[in-house]
Formats: structure tokens, sequence, C-alpha cells
């Protein structure tokens, strides 16, 4: 082999692992992509086997409207078919009181409770110094 030919395969090579270089990134979030996605369907699976049609549907239009309560009754579906807690299938009606029970516990969690202390610094005591 000549010099030249040597040098055209050096260069060959470098771009391949220039190549390979930005790929690793890109691979690394493709990997994540897919490690979300297998995690999606592993997700769906789960509830296609845990929920009749019309709770799959009404978990589906709850989707539509509040993803965060959706993901939340899922996650507990989940959560309850993991530890073995459910004996059948989860019912439109089982589901809804599920929801309920989610609301509750969102509207207690977003209540705001204002303390006001009494004493200490107040703007109206300048106006009493006058």
């Amino acid at each position: 082999m000549s010099d030249a030919d040597l040098e055209e395969i050096r260069r060959a090579r470098l771009q391949q692992l220039q190549q390979q270089g930005g790929n690793s990134r890109g691979g690394q979030e493709g990997g994540q992509e897919d490690k979300q996605q297998r995690e999606s369907e592993a997700r769906s699976h789960i509830l296609g086997q845990i929920l009749t049609p019309e709770a799959a549907d009404r978990l589906g239009r709850i989707r539509l409207v509040k993803e965060s309560r959706a993901t939340d009754v899922e996650n507990r579906l989940i959560m309850l078919a993991r530890s073995g807690q459910l004996r059948q299938k989860v019912t439109e009606e089982h589901l809804k009181d599920m929801l309920n029970a989610v609301s509750e516990q969102t509207r207690d969690a977003e209540k705001v409770r204002v303390v006001r202390r009494k004493g200490g610094w107040d703007d109206d005591d300048d106006l009493l110094d006058l």
C-alpha cells in the first residue's frame, strides 16, 4: 500500500468516527426515545388488560381534557395491578369513583392557606407619626 492509500483510509476512518461521535448523542436521544416508547407501550398494554373498553374510552376522553388527571389515574391503576389488588377488570363506574378520589385529593392540595401575623411593621403605623 502506498502512502496515498493509507492517507485515504485514515480520512475515511476519521470521517466514520466523526459521524459515529455525532450520532452517539443522537443515539442516546434515540435510545431515550425508544425507552419512552417501550414504557408507553407497556403502560398501554397493562391498561388494556385491566380496563373494560368503556373505562378505557372514558380515560381517553379524560386525557383529552386534562392529561395530568388521566396520568394520575393510570399510575394508580398500574400500581394496583402490579400489587395484585385488582381482582377483575376496572369498569367505568369504578373508574368514576377513582376519578372522584383523585379530584378530591387535588382539590385539597390546591388550597392556599394564608396566615397573617399580627404586630410587627405595618404601613398604617407610618400615618400615625405625622
